[in-house]
């Protein structure tokens, strides 16, 4: 079996001699020669469509037609008919009839790339298919046949999404036939100075430029970096590097000019509860913070009016209703204050303290109410104070106000003024 994987590694470029690597590649060949459904999983850029074209090329479907479909890449209103085809006239833009994959493909390997990202209309159509070997176009009634085997791919935890409601749980069981999983690039840190070296020469040899090299220092930066886009990465960084270094040998400080935007975050202690990988925790929390500070607003607003209330009517004070009040024990959590003694204003024109008093004398709570605002109530106050000055003189009252004297007697009318 190891002659046989490292033939295939020859034959399709895969670099690496990871046991999960190795592990993978067994698995894609033993199932290769059967029509089982295999769900390969796996981040981004980890090389999923290479191991579909190992899947079909080693298959007895290898003469037949084979088709890579990315289903996060097509519109949600377009992806039945790529898929399934459709009838002329099925739908608005479709002036002639179309095939679908499933039917040009018949006979060969479709590999659906994403398939996370299918709407839950297409996956029942899909589900009828992996079962039955039946699909219908957009737009007919006539059932049609097809013999497709169906390889697909995902960078998302699908069982998650089948919780969440996202992904149709039948259809996962359907596709999780025959599961690979295709390890992430940290996961197989002896491979990356093998492919990172593959790909400097590869550079080198279409550009005809010496290639780049790393010295000891340099080569254990690069094994430790995290490489979130996995190989895709790794490639991008090798080309970037080969365009931009002046010199072949690279040593530790210029290979971190060019790794100089790695996350820190990497290196810090991540939350493992269950919910952190979908990031629920956070949502939660922010709900939380959301709603309490909705409720202290509305605490407060209530405690407002509740002490104009009492300003406007005294009476209130001596009551029930004031020391029940549950906006007042819920204010202040750390005691139980009971108000038993309030001095109410007798008007609110000037600024007086609310005082509450508790039972042991210890605590006085002093809050201001704020003097008016109202601008008719001050516009009148300013006319009052302008007739008293002039001693009832108007002209000279309206002189001092800015006004004309009929907007004076107008004034005079509307506020009840008495001279």
């Amino acid at each position: 079996m190891d002659n046989n994987i490292q033939s295939i590694k020859n034959r399709f470029g895969i670099i690496g001699n990871s046991p999960a690597l190795n592990y993978a590649l067994q698995v894609a060949a033993q199932v290769s020669n059967t029509d089982l459904t295999v769900l390969i999983v796996g981040e981004s850029g980890v090389g999923k469509e290479a191991f579909s074209n190992v899947i079909h090329s080693l298959s007895a479907r290898k003469h037949n037609p084979f088709i890579a479909v990315n289903c996060g890449a097509i519109p949600e209103g377009t992806i039945d008919s790529e898929l399934f085809g459709h009838e002329k006239g099925s739908f608005t833009g479709a002036v002639d009839s179309r095939k679908g994959y499933f039917e040009t493909v018949n006979g060969g390997t479709i590999f659906l790339d994403e398939i996370g990202e299918m709407p839950l209309g297409t996956q029942a159509r899909l589900l009828r298919v992996l079962e039955t070997g039946e699909f219908i176009r957009v737009g007919s009634s006539k059932v049609q046949k097809t013999d497709v085997r169906v390889i697909a791919a995902t960078n998302r935890d699908l069982l998650d999404h089948t919780q969440q409601g996202k992904f149709r749980e039948d259809l996962y069981y359907r596709l999780n036939t025959v599961p690979i999983r295709v390890p992430a690039l940290r996961d197989r840190k002896e491979d990356i100075p093998i492919l990172f070296r593959k790909f400097c020469v590869d550079f080198s040899e279409r550009y005809k430029t010496p290639a780049i090299q790393l010295d000891e220092e340099a080569r254990n930066i690069l094994v430790n970096y995290p490489w979130r886009g996995n190989v895709r990465e790794l490639k991008n960084m090798a080309e970037q590097i080969s365009v931009l270094s002046p010199e072949k040998l690279i040593n530790a400080d210029q290979l971190r000019t060019f790794l100089k935007d790695a996350p820190e975050a990497s290196r810090l202690p991540m939350l493992a509860s269950p919910q952190a990988k979908s990031g629920g925790d956070f949502a939660s929390e922010r709900d939380i913070l959301y709603k309490l500070f909705f409720d202290m607003k509305k605490d407060v607003t209530e405690l407002k009016k509740m002490f104009f209330d009492i300003l406007q009517n005294p009476a209130m004070a001596h009551n029930g209703n004031f020391q029940d009040n549950h906006v007042l024990h819920s204010f202040h959590p750390q005691s139980e204050v009971s108000a038993t003694a309030v001095s109410v204003p007798q008007a609110i024109s000037s600024p007086q303290p609310i005082i509450l008093q508790q039972d042991n004398n210890k605590i006085d709570h002093h809050e201001e109410v704020e003097e008016t605002l109202s601008i008719a109530d001050k516009e009148k106050e300013l006319i009052v104070k302008a007739l008293k000055k002039h001693k009832g003189k108007r002209k000279d009252a309206a002189l001092d106000l800015g006004i004309s004297e009929r907007t004076l007697y107008r004034k005079l009318k509307e506020y009840n003024i008495n001279e």
